[in-house]
């Protein structure tokens, strides 16, 4: 395994766009970032994933190394279908195999509706539902939560979910729960967690989920007609994203497959990188 290299492309509308490739077995597994509008940086070495397969990441208009875009509109989320286009032309694939982690499964839905000839297979890592339509009620979130009230921190985070239920914008209660992100909250996984707090552009991220970035009824019809292997990856922690609630999103799909990796957080190769390399090795293996 060689060092990771970095490529740049021109979007269709001229915003010059960076990919960030791993060398590994195979041709490369497109990763798609959440956040939303996250620097692609925070997926790291994705638990040594290119033991298994090389992949490349992208960074979304606008975040890490790709240019700012001229229109902030184009950063909704439907409008950057585009540029998943053009990085898999780019990277000169017949077809993509994509990885899309939380906010980006969006926008790898969005792409099957527009291009379902372009895509091969498809991995989901504790994925958003807001393309799809799916709802998770507060107290589904809290039944996952609940699992962790042996831990040392649970009563303050639970307090602090609570209010951020309630409609608190508190930023010391939206730290607070993030420890129910993550299937260890210990020195490493709070570094990394405030680590991509210095990631995040709040206002780009509203872009990517404005008026129109999503039509439900429209992508649930594509998904049920994309007759390729999908596999959705639960965190058995995962309060964002509750594991009964990722079983409906593999269900959505005719060859849809859910596993749980439990212990595991919202960001389970940072939980537990070997065990994440383990889960999906056979699934991306070329």
């Amino acid at each position: 395994m060689g060092p990771t290299s970095t490529t740049h492309l021109t979007a269709d509308d001229g915003t010059r766009l960076a990919v960030h490739l791993t060398p590994g077995p195979g041709e490369p597994l497109l990763c798609l970032p959440g956040g939303p509008m996250l620097d692609s940086a925070y997926f790291g070495d994705l638990g040594g994933l290119a033991a298994h397969r090389a992949w490349a990441r992208l960074d979304l208009r606008g975040t890490g190394a790709s240019e700012t875009a001229a229109d902030p509109a184009s950063y909704r989320c439907d409008r950057q279908v585009a540029d998943v286009e053009a990085v898999r032309r780019h990277l000169g694939l017949e077809r993509l195999d994509l990885l899309a982690h939380s906010a980006g499964a969006n926008l790898a839905h969005r792409y099957v509706e527009a291009h379902p000839d372009g895509v091969g297979r498809l991995l989901l890592v504790t994925p958003s539902t807001r393309a799809v339509g799916i709802d998770i009620s507060d107290e589904a979130r809290s039944a996952m939560a609940r699992r962790r009230e042996t831990e040392p921190w649970y009563a303050d985070a639970a307090a602090a979910l609570a209010r951020v239920q309630a409609g608190s914008e508190d930023e010391g209660d939206w730290r607070l729960v993030s420890a129910f992100s993550f299937g260890r909250w210990d020195d490493e996984t709070r570094a990394y967690d405030a680590w991509m707090d210095t990631l995040r552009d709040h206002e780009k991220a509203a872009a990517f989920v404005a008026d129109g970035a999503h039509d439900p009824d429209a992508t649930r019809a594509a998904l049920r007609g994309l007759d390729v292997p999908v596999l959705v990856v639960a965190g058995g922690c995962d309060t964002g994203n509750p594991t009964p609630v990722m079983a409906q999103v593999a269900a959505l799909f005719p060859r849809g497959e859910l596993v749980v990796h439990e212990g595991a957080g919202h960001f389970p190769w940072v939980d537990d990188p070997d065990g994440f390399g383990a889960l999906v090795a056979g699934f991306v293996a070329p």
